[in-house]
């Protein structure tokens, strides 16, 4: 993914790194909540090797990521590694951390 500035960029570019081969057998619904001066929610449905992505907040996540919006562009940017991140509490996962994963590999983050 090329390199992004805002929040909004991240969820818009998502198709350049869809792999669908990845996504076989995924049936979840991601929810992020970034926040901060750049935030925004967003959340993201994987289902059947497709994704479905939409501003705001999913009635019923499977997983909820939260994280400041510039904390989760940096993760994205590759400056900052995400499981130190997890481990430090810059980012936040409620719901199955093993989706937290797949979600990586899913969209080569």
């Amino acid at each position: 993914m090329p390199r992004v500035n805002s929040v909004q960029e991240i969820f818009e570019n998502l198709d350049e790194n869809f792999q669908a081969d990845k996504a076989e057998g995924v049936d979840a619904v991601f929810q992020f909540d970034l926040t901060g001066d750049n935030g925004a929610k967003y959340w993201l449905k994987v289902a059947d090797k497709e994704y479905e992505v939409q501003e705001g907040e999913h009635a019923d996540p499977t997983m909820t990521l939260t994280a400041t919006a510039d904390d989760y562009i940096a993760v994205i940017n590759g400056d900052l590694a995400p499981m130190p991140a997890f481990m430090q509490g810059r980012i936040k996962v409620k719901g199955d951390m093993g989706l937290a994963l797949k979600l990586q590999a899913i969209f080569g983050l």
